[in-house]
């Protein structure tokens, strides 16, 4: 994968390379070695992110440059795990029931979220493609709920629902990502903002919600569906 730019401020970073098995008619997404911080979903170019307005989303938007740019009340922060600090590398162990399960339009996808100690998995069958954005909470948190105006710490992996490939994955980086809800593509949002902290959460948005025009140093086509498995570990 190309790297580029990171847009979003507060990125912690650095990785390698991602790994993909593919078995027949399914696509399983797993996170194995780290790789280059550049790679997010929030990018720009080469970087894979939801910045709003320099990534080719729709959303009038601007992309905030930093967590001051937010306006919200004094910060509340929640740990929810061992380490807020990082995000589990290990694959999570194989034959468990997928804690989502969605057909689309064409092909279907299956998540199961991250633990404490393990990654999340993303099954697709593909291609697989929504005509709505589906969000589905696969476990909730018990901490506050997340304002749309927030900043969020988490940790997230990207999957392209028309190959199954994975284009970012923080969970591969073993670091959280740092951003301001109001800076990102519109799917993303809708996924995170009303969700407690400390949940974890699958969003298989349209390509309106995600990248329009596409981002082609990510791998991601106009009209791609895209998927991420989140885990909101605070908000501010």
């Amino acid at each position: 994968m190309t790297h580029v730019r990171q847009p979003v401020p507060n990125r912690r970073h650095q990785t390698g390379a991602q790994s993909i098995n593919i078995t027949r008619g399914t696509v399983t997404a797993v996170n194995s070695s780290r790789k280059s911080a550049s790679a997010v979903f929030v990018a720009c170019a080469a970087t894979l992110a939801m910045t709003l307005t320099a990534c080719g989303s729709e959303a009038e938007t601007p992309a905030a440059s930093s967590t001051s740019a937010i306006k919200t009340a004094p910060s509340t922060v929640t740990q929810m795990s061992t380490d807020a600090n990082s995000c589990p590398t290990t694959p999570p162990a194989a034959g468990g029931a997928a804690e989502w399960t969605l057909p689309g339009a064409t092909g279907s996808v299956a998540v199961t979220g991250s633990t404490d100690t393990a990654a999340p998995l993303v099954n697709v069958t593909a291609p697989f493609s929504v005509a709505e954005t589906q969000v589905h909470t696969l476990v909730a948190g018990s901490g506050p709920v997340v304002p749309g105006t927030a900043t969020v710490s988490v940790c997230y992996m990207g999957v392209n629902g028309r190959d199954g490939s994975v284009f970012d994955s923080s969970y591969q980086r073993g670091e959280p990502v740092d951003f301001p809800l109001n800076g990102v593509v519109p799917g993303f949002q809708k996924a995170i903002t009303g969700q407690n902290v400390g949940s974890t959460v699958a969003v298989a948005m349209t390509s309106a919600d995600g990248y329009p025009n596409g981002q082609p140093a990510a791998g991601i086509q106009p009209g791609d569906t895209l998927v991420f498995a989140i885990k909101i570990l605070s908000a501010s």
